[in-house]
């Protein structure tokens, strides 16, 4: 039995264990069940044949990083199967989900049900079908007696729906990792092999006023007013971004964006008689998979504080919440062509190359370690929102291009 024909057989296999994996909820923020879930994925490597390390993120470390979440420590999980090939393939994969909300059809978010060949659940798109068709290409090939041609380097990390501080980027720092090539199960799917993703700048904009009493508001200095100008003075900034182009490898024509208020609040001693003296709003900023990070940010701030000045008595404080880089790798690497192919071979569709709007983990790998990296796994409908699920036969197809790849190219 060839291993594509194992995968069609036990199709029902991989939709169980994805199952599993979505029942043991692992939302982040806070990074719940992150001890169980971990346990789990490292024997199913073990049970696979393959050397595992669970690696835990030290406290102290995690006491810097975040203090308010001790009570859920962090664990990273590696799998190594040597073929004694001189070239290694790393899979990676990210086990947190975030929050629910909403009304889900079949009532628990993290039910699993399966209906009309769609697997529902908070995670299975994002991106616990990715662990499952990775974990079941390898069981595929084990259970086929199949030796893939290049050594197989897997990981499960943590965290990267929050920042992937003690996830992927404290992996590919003190993992020890062999890989001399990485898949990150999303960011591309389908018929479409992923080169590069979009980074973002996060900031908090705090505009400081005075108070004074609603029946005299002339006596203070209105937080929200000011905060209202700002960002309509942000508008300039919008229309230079819209002028930035980059041509994506699939034809699409990409700008970086900014979106302010996501998140947008007064101060405290807020009162319908008060004049507001605080108020506050966030930006996010994405960068394009070719722009210069640094670059980006003092851009921003300069905007920012241009706009702030340009406005009587708009004193603001300006915070930088997180970041997450930008990647992008020469989709000419062999690599990438051996990717394209093994998609194309399962799909028998021919594959293209995109670039992602969204961030994922792939540049810890490609900026870090300074490896080819691609973005490949399961689609899914419905990411971060009600009704998430994917699809059986798309999970599927995605192990059979890992078993593709891995049984095709050598380095």
């Amino acid at each position: 039995m060839t291993p594509a024909a194992y995968l069609d057989q036990h199709a029902s296999d991989l939709v169980a264990l994805l199952q599993t994996l979505v029942r043991r909820p692992t939302v982040n923020p806070p990074g719940q069940n992150y001890g169980e879930i971990t346990e789990h994925l490292a024997q199913e490597l073990r049970d696979l044949g393959l050397t595992v390390r669970r690696l835990a993120i030290p406290h102290a470390v995690q006491r810097r990083v975040q203090p308010t979440q001790l009570d859920y420590p962090r664990y990273n999980v590696v799998g190594c199967w040597d073929a004694g090939a001189a070239k290694t393939v790393h899979l990676n994969a990210h086990y947190d989900v975030v929050p629910v909300s909403g009304q889900w059809k079949h009532g628990d978010a993290f039910s699993g049900a399966v209906d009309k060949g769609w697997v529902y659940g908070r995670g299975t798109a994002d991106m616990k079908g990715a662990i499952a068709s990775i974990l079941f290409a390898l069981r595929a090939l084990r259970s086929t007696g199949v030796t893939p041609r290049c050594n197989v380097e897997v990981s499960f990390t943590a965290d990267e729906e929050t920042d992937s501080v003690l996830g992927a980027e404290w992996l590919v720092r003190h993992g020890k990792l062999r890989a001399d090539y990485a898949i990150v199960g999303e960011g591309g799917e389908r018929d479409h092999v992923c080169c590069g993703h979009n980074g973002v700048l996060w900031f908090n904009v705090t505009i400081h006023g005075k108070a004074a009493h609603g029946s005299t508001p002339q006596d203070g200095i209105n937080a929200l007013e000011k905060m209202a100008e700002l960002v309509l003075g942000l508008r300039h900034y919008k229309k230079v971004l819209s002028r930035r182009k980059f041509r994506a490898p699939d034809g699409r024509v990409l700008s970086p964006t900014i979106n302010l208020g996501g998140v947008f609040a007064s101060g405290e001693g807020g009162k319908i008689n008060t004049v507001p003296a605080l108020a506050t709003f966030s930006i996010d900023r994405r960068v394009l998979a070719t722009e210069n990070h640094a670059e980006a940010e003092r851009e921003l701030r300069a905007a920012v504080k241009a706009a702030a000045a340009a406005i009587p008595q708009c004193r603001i404080t300006l915070e930088k919440v997180s970041e997450n880089f930008s990647c992008y790798t020469d989709p000419e690497s062999p690599f990438f062509r051996a990717v394209q192919e093994s998609v194309t071979r399962v799909r028998r569709r021919r594959a293209g190359l995109t670039v992602a709007t969204g961030f994922n983990d792939m540049h810890f790998f490609a900026q870090h370690l300074k490896i080819p990296t691609l973005g490949y796994g399961p689609s899914g409908v419905n990411f971060h929102a009600v009704d998430e699920r994917a699809r059986v036969t798309d999970l599927v197809q995605s192990a059979k291009i890992y078993v593709d790849l891995l049984t095709t190219f050598a380095g």
